[in-house]
């Protein structure tokens, strides 16, 4: 890979060498997602992997996320536990969102705020509950 680099107020300008069948899979995706140039795109990907890079290294980080998942609010005592777990973290919860998607499904959103390891435990004791059919973590920072 060729990579020429110059400073100009306070951005560092840098070509990259890419094979054309990869940059133009690179240029559909970053249309389609409504990037208007590579290199916001290119921004975007680098600050995801130093969030996800340090969110593996450093679990007592501070951090932001959201928990989304999806669950049938039938099942057992299910929306009791939630409740339970999320009072016991009361600490580590700004806020829910809870959507009624059809009589059987519930969409329920927690915003999440405390160190990452914190924050990935909760997250993985409530997606293991019974009931639960689909739930994923985002952690993000402000500090990038």
């Amino acid at each position: 890979m060729w990579i020429w680099c110059y400073l100009m107020e306070n951005i560092i300008r840098f070509g990259v060498s890419i094979e054309p069948s990869l940059l133009k899979k690179f240029d559909r995706i970053i249309k389609k997602k409504g990037y208007t140039n590579r290199s916001e795109a290119l921004r975007d990907l680098i600050r995801k992997n130093i969030v996800e890079e340090e969110s593996n290294r450093d679990k007592n980080m501070e951090a932001v996320g959201t928990l989304t998942m999806v669950y049938d609010h039938h099942t057992g005592s299910l929306a009791n536990r939630l409740l339970d777990i999320q009072h016991m973290h009361h600490d580590l919860i700004l806020s829910t969102t809870h959507v009624h998607i059809d009589h059987h499904n519930c969409l329920e959103v927690l915003m999440l705020r405390g160190r990452i390891g914190d924050i990935q435990k909760i997250s993985d004791n409530i997606k293991a509950l019974r009931g639960i059919k689909h739930g994923e973590l985002v952690i993000t920072k402000t500090g990038l």
